[in-house]
């Protein structure tokens, strides 16, 4: 309809002011227009539109419908000739589109458009207006509302169901054009448009809005039926803003022509499709936001946007360049490449899309077939075809992963209703594609349709069962080999197998692949690997049956024939619950294979390594070793030989462990707790016993909680009382005695160095101050401090004999400024009180002080009181008494370390010059004297008086005071001590003590007068020739010589000692052999003659024997 043919609704002003006032009065008419056609039924609209054949009459009070239509198109007509905005005419339909958009008479703008369109002169306007709103106006409402509206433009097809569209229809590819203008933008609202919620994107009303307007658009750009429409169009505008490509570099206007021409030529073609290229920025821009955004809810979905954006960055790398003609067909081919596959993308990545619920069983079919088609042909295609037939399976995959993502259960559960086999055969057989990005496609796919990865409740899970059971027996049929195939099965078997804790389907696919080959195996390592990591990085866990499961076959595995797959499970066992594997790895321990036996302990040490902070995990360790020493089954070991088990070949893994141990307090702490609690339980003993120097630095809390502990533990006298009245049974009697030596069995382990502080508290206390003025009984409270400790449980009668026995080997180990005053104290009163219990715990306690301390006891003034006492002692007589005879021993014993300790000193300088000299010279005038001075001469000079005179006078008077026989039996006991120290003699030791002991003795046998003495003698110098060794040497020509007089001695006894010392030299080494060689001859001679006539039957033998041992 012409213009001059409308009726004139609005007359000309004649004045300024009367323009302004016709001006309101126009947008007054003007917003009555609007209201009275948007609040029109569209088929109402419609129907008024098709009847305006002629000028309508006017009315005075209302406007109709048709005066409506007519006063819009003129208004629109005027706008448009100058070049005015339509803002009154658009923003009325851009607000009534939002409000009324989900209404099913809301079309009202649609059938408006459609109507003006019609009018090239109005479409210009309005769509170039349009698309300016869209730039102006800084309001999300109307951005919103224009969103809407101009995608439901670009879809007319579907928004205008059943009503006329051929306006939008015939300026479709011109309005494409024009809001293409607007991308740009809408792409900076997307940008923006997203809020941060619990670590993932989430986006905005109108950015969702923007992003469905870009996606329909850029579609619609790919329609083939837009090509010939754009033919009328300048197909290389010179006024392009933004676009990426440029052409070609030349200088002239001339040749820029040319060039434009010849792009013209080549890109001639393309339509609306280099529309889109030129906007392949933005595409990247918003799928990069697509992809975000659905990375919470739509996982599946949002890994083939992934895919998608990185191949949008890689085409526009790949063509964006082009310089030359070929170029220019390089181009053209991205440009085609582009619009193909983005009409798949663009559609399946619509946030909102009626359509896409009746459409997607179609499109999953349509992929299905594509993906089968090109993989059953590629495989016999030439290299390049193979390539873009990859490329091309690459893209139904990404297609695929579109359009599974966006599905919900309900229309998953459908779609595989109908094509879940096909999908299945289809997705597993690209497992054995050459190309990894083809496989990670189709396992991440599988993954996600198949076995609906990730799960929100047991319905999706209890829906979908059977379908992941009934494709298990395929994916386990490809575990045969390993290939790329087997490695992407492995990952879905073990989500498959995380999926529930149900262990019987993990004991299915393990049963199913350890019966077989290497490969099977091998695979079944990597199934287990895999489903570790799945379970450590998810927030839901296996159940502790499947853990088991998984321990035990990696544990299996440990005796495998390949070491791959036993390194595999030994790397693999330390990451699992240490409850479940330490059990099995100590028994493996002790298994008769080498191999494994190597591999547990490896895997053992790392396990520890891996909870190196973690005292329970060591005291599980000690209670499984514990477990396994004490069955009195040796088959619950594996293959191990005998019930007695070495602990030792796990406990040396300790050292190593503790390496890396940085809290030894919490670690010592718990240990000790453990031992108080099981005190019978040696392995924790034997254990602490390789960690011995970190408890030696951490001495103070060690010694704390053993004071607190025996501070606690009942008095000695309840027990004693309870077994005395017999209501004590022997486990409560069992656990006593271990309770109360548990402690000391610890500080055992400490070393000496714990002992040298005097100033300790904890060691030491008081204890010092109370040696110092005790004249009598000593009282401790053994809560004090650990010396008093020991020393109490040492001398208490009471206390059980193995805890009197290892605590005065421990008070030993005290310094000799605390010790020795307190010892020789109690030892004295023990002595007049002839308390052998007493006596034989401080005699103990001397000889480990003697050698610990060495000379730093020896030299303590308060040895010459013990001295005194041991003579004491000694001089008792035993009459057979036991604890007397004990009591002696100990004695001897005591004054053997005495000698042995000052030895030492005399190695290292450290004696008295004048001192030795005085004694070497027996220049001795009291006994006292004696006891003063070496004791290595003394007991000598003891052994051998009567052959001395000095030292008979010396000793005459203490002669006098004693019966003959308690004589000899005090000098046997010096012969004792000798025999005793020859024993006890260091290795470095003995050539002195030989030189000490061997010269006297030997000058001296000939002259003694007892015979008792002389066989003691014998007995000496034969301890010193077994014992010594070639230290005897330079004095064995002379032993040898003293050994033949013997044999003719008239005493019987003597007879027999210089036989055996004979038999000591003959069996001596070969330097000493050598050295007799000589006197043998002589020796044999008398044998020969004593075997046959002596009147001994035990002196014959023996010498018959010698003769035997000669004549060899």
């Amino acid at each position: 309809m012409e213009e001059k043919e409308q009726p004139e609704l609005m007359l000309k002003p004649s004045s300024s002011n009367f323009i302004a006032e016709s001006n309101s009065m126009v947008s007054a008419t003007l917003g009555r227009v609007m209201h009275t056609l948007l609040d029109a039924r569209p088929k109402k609209l419609q129907h008024a539109i098709s009847n305006l054949h002629s000028p309508p009459k006017l009315a005075p009070l209302s406007i109709s419908l048709e005066q409506s239509l007519l006063f819009l198109h003129k208004y629109v007509g005027d706008a448009a000739e100058k070049e005015d905005t339509l803002d009154e005419v658009l923003v009325p339909m851009i607000e009534h589109y939002l409000k009324f958009r989900e209404s099913r008479h809301g079309n009202q703008a649609m059938v408006l458009l459609n109507w003006l369109f019609q009018d090239e002169v109005l479409f210009q306007a309005l769509a170039s207006n349009l698309a300016e709103i869209i730039l102006r106006k800084d309001d999300h409402y109307i951005a919103l509302g224009w969103c809407f509206l101009a995608r439901d433009l670009i879809q007319y097809e579907i928004s205008m169901n059943k009503l006329m569209s051929n306006g939008i229809r015939e300026k479709y590819t011109a309005l494409l054009k024009i809001l293409c203008s607007c991308i740009r933008h809408l792409s900076t609202l997307i940008s923006s448009g997203s809020t941060l919620q619990g670590g993932f994107e989430l986006p905005t009303r109108l950015a969702i809005a923007s992003a469905d307007f870009i996606l329909s658009l850029t579609v619609a750009l790919t329609r083939k039926d837009l090509v010939s429409d754009y033919k009328k169009e300048k197909l290389i505008s010179s006024n392009s803003q933004g676009r990426p490509v440029s052409l070609l570099n030349v200088d002239s206007d001339e040749e820029k022509v040319k060039a434009d021409t010849k792009a013209s030529v080549i890109l001639k073609d393309m339509g609306t499709k280099l529309l889109l290229w030129d906007h392949i920025d933005d595409l990247i821009v918003l799928v990069g936001r697509l992809k975000a955004w659905s990375r919470k809810s739509r996982s599946l979905h949002s890994r083939g946007l992934e895919r998608v954006f990185k191949w949008l960055q890689a085409t526009q790398t790949r063509y964006v360049c082009c310089q030359n003609e070929a170029d220019m067909q390089m181009l053209k081919t991205g440009v085609l490449l582009l619009s193909s596959c983005w009409k798949h993308y663009g559609m399946l990545s619509r946030l909102g899309d009626c359509n896409f619920s009746r459409e997607y069983n179609e499109l999953l079919d349509e992929y299905l077939s594509g993906t089968k088609f090109y993989a059953d042909n590629h495989a016999h295609e030439p290299a390049a075809d193979k390539d873009s037939a990859i490329e091309t399976i690459k893209f139904f995959l990404n297609c695929l992963s579109l359009l599974l993502g966006r599905l919900h259960e309900k229309q998953l559960e459908t779609a595989l209703a109908e094509n879940g086999s096909l999908l299945s055969e289809v997705l597993i057989s690209q497992f054995r594609c050459a190309d990894e990005e083809v496989i990670d496609s189709a396992v991440y796919i599988f993954k996600a349709a198949i076995f609906r990865m990730p799960y929100t409740s047991s319905g999706d899970y209890n829906a979908n069962r059977r379908e992941m059971d009934s494709v298990l027996p395929m994916l386990i049929h490809l575990l045969d080999e390993r290939d790329s195939a087997a490695k992407a099965v492995v990952k879905l078997v073990a989500e498959y197998c995380s999926l529930r804790s149900d262990n019987c389907r993990l004991q299915n696919v393990l049963k199913g692949l350890t019966s077989g080959n290497f490969p099977q195996r091998m695979n079944a390592i990597d199934v287990i690997s895999d489903l570790i990591d799945i379970s450590l990085e998810s927030s839901s866990s296996l159940s502790d049956q499947m853990w088991q499961d998984i321990a035990d076959h990696l544990l299996e595995c440990l005796g495998d024939e390949e070491l791959v797959i036993q390194t595999r499970a030994s790397a693999l066992l330390p990451v699992i619950d240490p409850s479940l594997t330490l059990p099995a790895l100590v028994r493996l321990i002790y298994t008769s294979n080498e191999r494994v036996q190597s591999l547990a302990s490896e895997t053992l040490l790392v396990v520890l390594k891996t909870h190196k902070e973690e005292p329970e995990i060591l005291c599980l360790l000690l209670d499984c070793l514990g477990n396994l020493c004490n069955t009195s089954d040796p088959d619950a070991t594996g293959d191990t030989q005998g019930a007695k088990l070495d602990s030792d070949r796990v406990l040396k893994l300790l050292p190593e462990w503790s390496k890396l141990v940085e809290d030894w307090n919490v670690m010592i702490s718990a240990l000790l707790d453990k031992l108080f609690a099981e005190p019978s339980n040696t392995v924790i003993v034997r254990s602490l016993s390789y960690i011995s120097e970190h408890l030696a630095d951490l001495a103070d809390l060690v010694f704390d909680q053993l004071l607190l502990y025996t501070k606690g533990q009942n008095n000695i006298l309840e027990s004693v009382s309870k077994r005395e009245s017999g209501t004590c049974q022997d486990v409560d009697s069992f656990n006593s005695l271990f309770s109360r030596l548990c402690p000391l069995l610890v500080i055992k382990l400490l070393p000496l160095k714990v002992f040298d502080n005097l100033s300790s508290p904890l060691v030491y206390g008081h204890l010092k101050e109370s040696v110092v003025h005790d004249t009598g009984r000593l009282t401790i409270d053994d809560s004090e401090c650990i010396g008093a400790l020991l020393i109490d449980r040492a001398f208490n009668k009471f206390e059980f004999e193995d805890v009197r026995k290892l605590a005065a080997e421990l008070c030993g180990r005290m310094h000799p400024h605390v010790l020795i005053p307190l010892i020789s104290s109690q030892l004295e009163v023990a002595a007049t009180a002839e308390d052998t219990m007493k006596i034989k715990s401080c005699l103990f306690t001397i000889c480990t002080s003697l050698l610990v301390r060495g000379m730093d006891s020896y030299k303590h003034p308060g040895m010459s009181v013990i001295r005194k006492t041991i003579n004491t002692i000694l001089s008792w007589p035993s009459m057979d008494k036991n604890d007397v005879l004990k009591a002696q021993h100990g004695c001897i014993d005591c004054l053997a370390w005495m000698m042995c300790a000052e030895l030492e000193g005399l190695k290292r300088g450290r004696s008295s010059t004048k001192d030795e000299a005085r004694m070497i010279d027996m220049g001795l005038s009291s006994g006292n004297v004696a006891l003063e001075s070496s004791v290595c001469n003394y007991v000598i000079g003891l052994l051998t008086a009567n052959a001395n005179d000095s030292v008979s006078s010396g000793l005459a008077k203490w002669n006098t005071e004693s019966e003959a026989k308690m004589h000899i039996s005090f000098r046997l006991c010096m012969a004792n001590v000798l025999i005793s120290a020859c024993q006890k003699v260091s290795e470095s030791g003995k050539m002195l003590l030989a030189q000490k002991i061997l010269p006297p003795v030997i000058c001296s046998t000939r002259a003694i007068i007892e015979s008792e003495i002389r066989a003691a003698c014998n007995q000496v110098l034969f301890s010193a020739v077994y014992h010594l060794k070639s230290a005897v040497l330079p004095y064995s020509a002379d032993i040898l010589k003293i050994a033949l007089t013997s044999l003719t001695d008239a005493m019987e006894k003597v007879r027999i000692t210089g036989a055996k010392l004979l038999a000591s030299l003959m069996a001596s080494e070969e330097a000493v052999i050598d050295n007799i060689s000589g006197g043998l001859l002589e020796a044999r001679t008398l044998l020969q003659t004593i075997s046959t006539s002596d009147p001994s039957t035990e002196v014959r033998q023996l010498c018959q024997k010698l003769l035997a041992c000669l004549a060899s």
